[in-house]
């Protein structure tokens, strides 16, 4: 099995997160163009359900069993990878089978009582089946990724997203004429079938690629499996407590968000339209960019916990290092091209800038955000999990309060909501930041962040004057792209002045490295 450094592995989930995300966004696109706002709200209020069972069911597996396959690795002992995933196939496969019809039984009160609208209802049906499928995905990807074979992840990714956005349109506008919410469900069913293939891809990869036969006395090393279930859950226990504290409070944040704006007087159809605007419009594009600090997220678990078990201290510190750098390095274009173009690229792809007003108050602090998933995979390949959950947990009490808080407000409404969101995951990232810097002897190189504060503030006012002077000559789609693209080479330019890029991580690139070597 092929397996690739920290750079090359980041490198290719990159790309193919890249590719999955602008197929997601076409995705989205779509199902807003044929099911309006209205339509986007009842898919989106549907999706935090789906994301609290699916995280029960993984149980924090993924990043265990990425952890001590990577150990095993290093230690050559193909036993007890064989044993790893068969416990962890046994865990998820046992939940599945609790939860899974759980869904279809508590989705009438839950449409209907808690998100105060039963048009849901068929939405949260039409998703339930992902769960096993995700479920089992989740652990041949944590698999790979413990191998450091970052390769079967990508593709899947992609393949999904392909078989999705080939058969969204077809469902939405085929249910469409029966009412948005069954156009919703459709467009949700979607994925499922998505899933579906990828989780084909990934199995046929797995039998093509593996070096264990986990059928092959299946049960007898689930019985042998006691001390390994116990490292499994020494990490997936407060991993799924990080990430189930997430899931609870995105379960949570529409109901309160319903709740808080009924009692600001606020519509149900009109909340409904609100919440799609701000979780299907503008939140969808501030975490575009997060596919980047994923990749580096899910490279850096296995490549430190390598490290660790090959006693490469400095090693680990300096993987550290380049995860944040790179962090705020992309994360700080993201921020400066969305805060400039926010209203052109909402109108461009949806046809109106309602929305535009919740990139403009939270992109700036977006890079917060950026910052956040290396930093919980630092914790964790670290075994600081427990940590990482505490912080998780003080930063879902403090959103979902100043939600309520906020939202009840009449003269602030979905705007209230939007700022405790931005507050609650700020918060996060600091205690997480605050956390390595107590347990880890790690350099805080200043000039790192000082530099990057420059570059964005100096790029901002480039395609912001670019922008303004472009458009007196050239208009629609072409301005847009001329101005971003003028803003994001002044980006680079700078980074590379500033020294914020090194060489060696530009000949990781294949162009530059055709243009180094040139």
């Amino acid at each position: 099995m092929t397996k690739q450094t920290f750079l090359q592995g980041t490198i290719i989930l990159i790309v193919a997160g890249l590719i999955t995300r602008v197929l997601g966004f076409i995705n989205r696109i779509v199902v807003a163009r044929i099911i309006g706002e209205e339509g986007v709200g009842l898919y989106m209020m549907a999706v935090p359900t789906l994301v609290l069972v699916i995280t029960i069911t993984q149980f924090g597996l993924p990043v265990a069993i990425s952890k001590l396959v990577a150990e095993a690795e290093a230690e050559g002992n193909t036993r007890k990878v064989k044993k790893i995933l068969v416990v962890s196939l046994a865990v998820t496969g046992s939940l599945c089978i609790i939860f899974t019809p759980a869904v279809f039984l508590l989705a009438p009160y839950l449409s209907k009582e808690l998100l105060t609208d039963d048009r849901t209802l068929y939405p949260l049906l039409a998703i339930s089946p992902v769960i096993p499928i995700v479920a089992i995905s989740s652990v041949l990807r944590g698999y790979f990724q413990g191998k450091q074979n970052m390769r079967p992840a990508a593709y899947s990714q992609v393949l999904e997203q392909v078989v999705r956005i080939t058969l969204i349109a077809v469902f939405t506008k085929a249910l469409l004429p029966y009412g948005i919410e069954y156009a919703a469900a459709g467009a949700l069913f979607s994925s499922v079938i998505g899933e579906l293939v990828s989780l084909i891809y990934l199995f046929t990869m797995f039998k093509v690629k593996k070096r264990v036969k986990v059928r092959r006395n299946f049960f007898k090393a689930m019985k042998q499996g006691k001390d390994t279930f116990n490292q499994l859950m020494s990490i997936a226990v407060p991993t799924t407590g990080s990430r189930l504290i997430g899931s609870i409070s995105w379960f949570f944040e529409p109901i309160v968000v319903a709740q808080s704006l009924a009692i600001a007087g606020v519509a149900a159809s009109l909340s409904t339209r609100q919440y799609g605007e701000l979780t299907g419009y503008a939140l969808p594009l501030l975490f575009l960019p997060s596919f980047i600090t994923y990749s580096l997220s899910t490279s850096l678990v296995p490549a430190i916990s390598e490290a660790i078990a090959q006693q490469k201290k400095k090693l680990a510190e300096y993987r550290l290092r380049q995860a944040f750098r790179l962090s705020i390095v992309t994360g700080g274009l993201a921020v400066v091209v969305l805060y400039v173009f926010a209203n052109p690229i909402m109108a461009l792809m949806y046809g109106n800038d309602h929305a535009a007003i919740f990139i403009k108050v939270m992109a700036p602090f977006f890079i917060f955000y950026y910052f956040q998933g290396p930093l919980q995979a630092a914790l964790q390949a670290l075994d600081l999990a427990r940590a990482a959950m505490i912080n998780s947990l003080i930063g879902a009490i403090v959103k979902t309060g100043l939600i309520f808080a906020l939202a009840t407000r009449p003269e602030l409404g979905i705007m209230g909501a939007a700022l405790a969101i931005v507050i609650g995951f700020m918060l996060v990232t600091l205690l997480h930041y605050a956390t390595v810097l107590k347990v880890v002897q790690f350099t805080i190189y200043t000039r790192d962040y000082l530099f990057s504060l420059i570059v964005m503030i100096s790029s901002a006012m480039i395609g912001h004057y670019s922008y303004s002077f472009i458009v007196k000559y050239v208009a629609g789609v072409p301005l847009l792209l001329i101005a971003i693209t003028i803003t994001s080479i002044s980006y680079f330019l700078l980074l590379l002045i500033f020294k914020l890029i090194e060489k060696e991580e530009l000949k990781r690139i294949p162009f530059f490295k055709l243009l180094f070597k040139s």
